[in-house]
């Protein structure tokens, strides 16, 4: 079976071995942030709708987990927001009920929760993992640029809320952007965040592909450790880049193979390199990332996008 919305399984820093579920289009999101690894939001909305098929999304993981894959969790990720698909509590539920020896997680920007019907319909997942970038309302503009529906403030009371009611744990995730949210101010506000949303742990990310941007830059060892002193929480972890694969034990080594031939031929931009393999950007994303830490990948920025290529050819 050939499966059109699961992805991987593929090594994630935080969640080990994932099997992505993407359930909305190539790029369909609430945001269209300037460090999305994913390229531009061409599809800025905030309506929920069944963007993919409910039952076929049902029908691909019984099919695939029926199998007894070695996961450590199934992560509602990929192309743009997850929470946009009306059909997220269905396949929640049917996960929790068909394979709970699985635990699910969710990627999201954090954007719905000020919908109780999105609250609820989440409510059986295991782990939450939303962003928040800034306290300030002009920061948020400046970095997450979303819909023109959205504000911070609703964002941090539609968090608060979640933790009032989610019973799972919470992993927020705050994307450190150099010169934008990393003054003093910025920090402050989002330390009086994140004690109104109370998450289990804090995690400080930072630039690891390129962006959307060109001009932003990724945030150094000493600027996190700044960023977490300042957040005085008492669960702040910096995600650092993975040490590389050694075997590659945790990629498909016919996947990395056919991205590699396709580059050797050509520079592929992300989208490029989507559209000929199948894969998602997500997926595509961590075998980028094994093979420039190997050496055998580089990027340049073009028209089009940020190009990928063979490190001895260009």
């Amino acid at each position: 079976m050939t499966y059109q919305h699961l992805f991987g399984p593929v090594p994630s820093r935080r969640l080990g071995r994932s099997l992505g579920v993407d359930l909305v289009p190539l790029k369909t999101c609430s945001y269209n942030c300037i460090y999305c690894e994913c390229g531009r939001t061409t599809h800025l909305t905030t309506e929920r709708k069944e963007y993919v098929p409910t039952a076929g999304v049902i029908s691909e993981l019984d099919d695939c987990l029926a199998k007894h894959p070695s996961l450590d969790y199934v992560t509602f990720s990929g192309s743009g927001e997850p929470t946009l698909h009306s059909g997220i509590g269905k396949i929640s539920d049917f996960l929790a009920e068909r394979y709970p020896e699985y635990r699910v997680a969710l990627l999201t920007n954090g954007s719905l929760f000020s919908l109780q019907e999105v609250r609820e319909e989440v409510s059986g997942i295991d782990v939450i993992i939303p962003s928040l970038d800034t306290g300030e309302e002009r920061t948020f503009r400046r970095i997450d640029r979303p819909h023109p529906s959205l504000s911070i403030e609703k964002i941090i009371s539609g968090l608060e809320a979640l933790r009032e009611e989610f019973k799972g744990e919470i992993w927020l995730e705050i994307f450190v952007v150099p010169g934008l949210n990393d003054t003093e101010t910025e920090i402050e506000a989002l330390r009086k965040a994140v004690l109104r949303i109370r998450p289990d742990r804090v995690d400080l990310n930072t630039l690891d592909r390129p962006g959307v941007v060109t001009w932003i830059r990724a945030a150094s060892e000493e600027d996190l450790e700044r960023f977490a002193a300042g957040l005085d929480y008492p669960a702040v972890e910096m995600i650092r880049k993975p040490p590389p694969t050694e075997g590659g034990e945790r990629f498909s080594e016919d996947a990395l193979d056919s991205i590699m031939q396709t580059i050797r031929r050509r520079p592929c931009t992300m989208e490029d390199l989507c559209e000929m393999s199948g894969m998602r950007p997500t997926e595509i994303n961590k075998y980028l990332r094994q093979l420039t830490m190997e050496g055998k990948v580089m990027e340049e920025r073009g028209k089009r996008g940020v190009f990928f290529f063979a490190g001895s050819v260009k």
